[in-house]
């Protein structure tokens, strides 16, 4: 039995397996992304608090901004348009949760892992990163418009 037809059936598996694993990815951290930033902005004055009590500058100002990107950014995530543009917003207010919410994780990633990967903005970062480096998929309105090849080739 020689190795090199079972490994290309493995790479036709999992290549189908690719954009419906995106779509999971996407209808998932997409959809959760919305909630938290509509839990943001649904609850102004209490992020605004919590912010200012972080530090953040102009606490109000930023914590609609953060609200107003999860929401907005995780909706087209979830649908998956303009998903790639989309994601550099989300990514970049994971880091600046990283900065200001879990400092400690974040200075911790090389001496402790496991807390860096427990924090709280880990996922969402890494569903972030998923779908910049990889593409929203074929299942995604990006491709179903053209806009996009949908997966990484």
């Amino acid at each position: 039995m020689q190795l090199r037809p079972l490994l290309a059936r493995l790479d036709t598996a999992a290549d189908f397996l690719q954009s419906p694993l995106l779509l999971g990815i996407r209808l998932y951290w997409g959809w959760q992304f919305t909630q938290t930033g509509w839990g943001k902005l649904m609850h102004l004055d209490r992020t605004a608090g919590y912010f200012e009590s972080l530090g953040i500058p102009l606490p109000k100002v930023n914590a609609i901004m953060a609200g107003g990107t999860e929401c907005a950014g995780g909706l087209l995530l979830a649908l998956g348009l303009f998903a790639r543009p989309a994601a550099v917003p989300l990514i970049f207010t994971m880091l600046v949760a990283y900065w200001t919410a879990d400092r400690e994780a974040l200075n911790a990633i090389g001496s402790d892992p496991d807390k860096f990967v427990t924090a709280a903005p880990f996922l969402f970062l890494l569903a972030s990163l998923v779908v910049l480096v990889f593409g929203p998929g074929k299942l995604s309105l990006d491709a179903l418009l053209g806009k996009t090849q949908g997966v990484a080739k």
